[in-house]
């Protein structure tokens, strides 16, 4: 099976350990490391997904729709959202303007399709609740957002699919969910002529907090127990989204995988002073330290150079046979 060239619309760039400021003036400020990366899998011919590591947004896409349909639509999502760039005082109507001029650009960049195009989008903004800072999470589909804190794993988003109103209701288990017929099938997105209805959540920003957003790439191949174990077993948010993807690749890689990986160092002078060995996981700290700075090795993944920011990225994978997607499923 040979190696097939893709485009992957990709905003930002990775950084390790760069101070921000989370309020007009620049202070106090928050330190922060974070890793997108995104590979096509071991049986899509394409990736759909895009991506972006913009301050104050992070934010992950899963587009959806017939040949290129689903990549304009991702893309044009995080198109719109990277005008968010260096805004400190974004609100959920800021996010929600936004995602209503994309579904207006996926409309003209699509075009006619058979299936229709649309995307999934969920994510993260640094913003500020009565002088503290604060994540603004936002959703619509099933790619997620996960925090990692003290040893604790939750899930921040709740999905919009019909195997979680199934849940929901009670008609099915989780277990029962896993190999639900109907997995795929979402019940929101941006695109497909709606408008887009986006839930909206807050949670505190703290030192020793680590965040994931992926797509559901990543959850289709890994269970709640074998992200927290990944996600507290690595040093770095690099080693942390690589470890992901790979796992992900090993168990079958199914889908286009898509992973951020945000730590929080610092807020102001509240510092971290290593929240995973806090957590009960014994790391060797020496050895962690060498680890981040270690070149990893390339596995054929689209990620962000720290050296500069990039607004598009390649990546080659080894494509297999695409099953042709409902209008509503990714």
């Amino acid at each position: 099976m040979g190696a097939g060239d893709e485009k992957v619309t990709v905003h930002g760039e990775n950084a390790s350990r760069r101070r921000l400021a989370f309020a007009e003036g620049g202070e106090p400020e928050i330190e922060l490391s974070w890793y997108g990366i995104t590979v096509v899998g071991n049986r899509r011919d394409a990736n759909q997904d895009s991506f972006l590591t913009v301050p104050p947004v992070f934010a992950v896409a899963d587009g959806m729709g017939g040949h290129s349909a689903g990549e304009v639509a991702s893309a044009a999502v995080v198109r719109r959202l990277n005008e968010l760039a260096g805004d400190l005082k974004v609100t959920d109507d800021d996010i929600l303007e936004l995602l209503t001029q994309a579904v207006d650009d996926i409309e003209i960049d699509a075009g006619d399709t058979e299936l229709g195009a649309g995307t999934t989008v969920t994510g993260v903004v640094i913003s500020a609740e009565d002088d503290a800072p604060v994540w603004k999470v936002f959703n619509i589909g099933d790619s997620r957002v996960y925090q990692y804190f003290k040893g604790a794993l939750s899930q921040i988003t709740v999905d919009h699919s019909v195997v979680q109103h199934l849940i929901d209701t009670g008609a099915i288990t989780e277990e029962e969910a896993e190999v639900h017929p109907h997995a795929n099938v979402i019940t929101r997105a941006v695109g497909l002529g709606e408008t887009p209805v986006p839930d909206h959540t807050t949670l505190a920003l703290i030192p020793g907090q680590r965040l994931l957003i992926c797509s559901d790439g990543l959850t289709k191949e890994l269970t709640d127990i074998g992200i927290q174990y990944f996600l507290s077993t690595q040093p770095t948010a690099e080693r942390a989204a690589r470890t992901l993807v790979e796992q992900a690749l090993g168990n079958a890689g199914r889908d286009n995988v898509t992973v951020i990986v945000i730590d929080v160092h610092a807020v102001g002078d509240v510092i971290d002073t290593g929240s995973l060995v806090q957590s009960g996981i014994a790391l060797d700290l020496a050895e962690a330290g060498d680890a981040a700075e270690e070149e990893e090795e390339d596995i054929s993944v689209v990620s962000v150079p720290s050296e500069s920011p990039a607004t598009e990225a390649s990546a080659t994978s080894d494509p297999g046979v695409t099953p042709e997607p409902e209008a509503t499923s990714n």
